[in-house]
């Protein structure tokens, strides 16, 4: 029968290992495959929002990552003319989370963590090199064939595995939406840049017309974004002359920042048809992507996998019927369209506002609610992802 078979969760980045943690908190066993040779070291996202960190505190990873990364309690919007337009507090969210910040901590880090506290589950176990090539419903199992050959039968597949994910192209699920003409330019440099901008936050996001861009510190760098025009060819993009020109619009008259890495990657906005087809299963990058304006990509897929792993697992053990992993779709596909699409889209674009009216009223906006610790609260529930998941628990 299919219940004494595994949940099989395609890819061990944050999302996968966070599904299988809470899985195997519950008793289910699960298998995790993953395309690498060892879990990725890649940076990535590395913003954990306090809803998130509540979460991750159940499975007791949170204290780790704390440890490992930095806390950044407060967030600002900046010019280049004005210079601060609001600091915002995030201890104001005290009353609705026991951690009011936001941990700015590589995602890498998280995977190890879960990892340290997996590895010796008797339900958990994870393979190496084992890429994925497709899978297919049987109806009372899912059939998962890698690209080496070797098959592997699950109660329920899980991908997690990405933008380019091989489970939902398998099944044939639509990945519905666009992508942005520019690219992001990610360059991180050990220089401080507190040491040169007063009361700068760990958190700083910069409007302007001409070229917005944010700062964010995490462990041992800045990472500083920038949007390259669509005219602009990639390889020109990695030269040193493009980094210092680039980063010589944060400070005038510096451009000489050492340059740890550099990423430049292209921009969705997209949301899978449904993140559930009968015994195939979305969750994270794999679901949904969107620009990483607000740190809510990485976040929204921790929030599918605790949502996810708590329903499947009722499933797995009889307790609940399949249909409830439609709630599932209804809850967290919902909020994806409703809030995280619309919310990062709207950054985006206060950011790059063009239209001296447009940019008077985002800056009047951000300084009024900063200023008064109702609005500030208001604000720092949606920014924070507190009122995504209230929403998504409302929906029936």
């Amino acid at each position: 029968m299919s219940k004494q078979k595994p949940v099989v969760i395609v890819g061990a980045g944050p999302v996968g290992m966070v599904a299988a943690a809470v899985l195997v908190g519950h008793g289910v066993p699960v298998l995790v495959l993953e395309a690498g040779a060892e879990l990725s070291g890649e940076m990535r996202g590395s913003t954990f929002h306090a809803p998130t960190l509540d979460m991750l505190d159940t499975l007791g990873a949170a204290k780790a990552m704390i440890a490992d990364g930095i806390v950044a309690p407060r967030m600002q919007y900046r010019s280049r003319d004005q210079g601060i337009i609001a600091d915002f507090d995030f201890g104001v969210l005290s009353d609705v989370t026991r951690h009011p910040f936001r941990l700015q901590c590589e995602q890498f880090k998280l995977t190890r963590i879960l990892y340290g506290l997996l590895r010796d589950k008797p339900n958990f176990s994870l393979r190496f090199d084992a890429r994925v090539a497709s899978c297919k419903d049987r109806g009372e199992d899912v059939e998962i064939t890698l690209e080496n050959g070797a098959s592997i039968e699950a109660a329920y597949v899980v991908g997690a595995d990405g933008a380019r994910s091989a489970i939902r192209k398998s099944a044939g699920i639509e990945f519905e939406g666009f992508t942005w003409p520019e690219r992001f330019l990610v360059l991180s440099t050990p220089f401080d840049f507190a040491e040169i901008i007063p009361d700068l936050a760990d958190v700083s996001y910069y409007a302007d017309p001409e070229e917005w861009f944010f700062l964010l510190r995490v462990p041992g760098v800045w990472r500083a974004m920038f949007p390259v025009p669509a005219e602009v060819p990639d390889e020109a993009t990695m030269t040193d002359d493009y980094a210092r020109a680039r980063y010589a619009r944060i400070v005038a008259g510096r451009d000489d920042y050492p340059i740890r890495h550099r990423t430049l990657y292209r921009v969705h906005q997209r949301v899978a048809r449904t993140f559930r087809q009968g015994r195939v299963l979305l969750a994270g990058d794999a679901a949904h992507i969107n620009n990483p304006l607000g740190g809510m990509g990485l976040n929204g897929g921790v929030h599918d996998a605790f949502n996810l792993g708590a329903r499947l697992a009722q499933v797995w053990h009889g307790e609940a019927p399949a249909d409830l992993l439609d709630l599932y779709d209804r809850q967290r596909r919902g909020v994806t369209v409703e809030h995280v699409q619309r919310q990062t889209i709207a950054n985006k674009q206060n950011l790059e506002a063009k239209e001296p009216e447009a940019q008077r009223a985002f800056r009047a906006r951000m300084a009024e609610a900063a200023a008064d610790p109702a609005k500030a609260h208001a604000y720092l529930l949606g920014v924070s992802m507190i009122n995504s998941l209230r929403r998504a628990a409302e929906i029936a």
